[in-house]
């Protein structure tokens, strides 16, 4: 059986793991989020490097991890390099789906929804510029979004208002054309995509990268798991283990 370690901020991460271990049922999992320090986009670059490093370090020493899965957009434009130099295993990020995106879009304007950290890194500028020339792509750092899916998913009332104001700069009308296409560009997002679809202001492709990650983790691994394999979750914070949440997503942590 592989063992696959998937890593986020918080619960956003979910999103990724549902989708892995439905490719790959088989699998060990551990699932790791560092919740202590959520959001992860008001961290400094070192401070989030060595906090991954550190924290994904203590996990390994217990659970031997054949893949390592960072599920999260912001964290992955940071440390993939640093991570690939320190394990030999497969390590499976999580990067902007600008240039799906672009291939996708009609009306030549697409818009990224993310934090305000992968808006501003310069790996979020090289996707654009290697895969969308010709496309008129809006960056949206929104600094609430992933803290109201989180406690959305934790049952708290979050208003349609406060989800409204943090898409709304994603949707731009330009020449008679408008928006088609926004790239969710953190793990969280989907968890309110529901919300997000009732709340546009006019139907667009919502681009969600999990399906592509899952099918990515399983080519690495270069096998098949079959059967039903254990699952393990681990919060830096150690406060989140609410098995309404689990349920709500349709898993089970043993």
């Amino acid at each position: 059986m592989p063992r696959i370690l998937v890593f986020d901020s918080g619960l956003g991460g979910l999103t990724v793991f549902r989708a892995i271990r439905q490719l790959l049922p088989g699998a060990d999992y551990l699932y790791l989020a560092d919740d202590a320090r959520f959001p992860y986009g008001a961290l400094g670059p070192e401070e989030l490097i060595s906090g991954v490093l550190d924290v994904i370090g203590d996990a390994t020493r217990d659970f031997a991890a054949d893949c390592i899965v960072i599920a999260c957009n912001t964290a992955s434009t940071l440390v993939l390099p640093a991570l690939r130099a320190a394990y030999s295993i497969p390590i499976v990020g999580t990067v902007p789906a600008i240039k799906p995106a672009a291939a996708a879009t009609r009306s030549g304007l697409i818009s990224v929804l993310a934090t305000p950290g992968t808006v501003s890194r310069d790996y979020t500028a090289e996707l654009i510029r290697d895969f969308a020339q010709g496309v008129k792509v809006t960056l949206v750092g929104s600094k609430a979004l992933a803290g109201l899916a989180e406690r959305a998913l934790r049952g708290e009332m979050v208003s349609d208002d406060a989800i409204r104001a943090e898409i709304a700069p994603c949707f731009v009308e330009c020449e008679g054309r408008r928006t088609d296409t926004v790239v969710l560009a953190c793990t969280h997002y989907p968890l309110l995509l529901d919300r997000l679809r009732a709340l546009a202001p006019w139907t667009v492709e919502w681009i969600d990268p999990a399906p592509a990650i899952a099918r990515r983790v399983k080519q690495v691994l270069g096998l098949e798991a079959k059967g039903r394999g254990t699952v393990r979750a681990r919060f830096t914070a150690g406060a989140i283990r609410n098995s309404d949440v689990i349920e709500s997503l349709g898993l089970q942590f043993d």
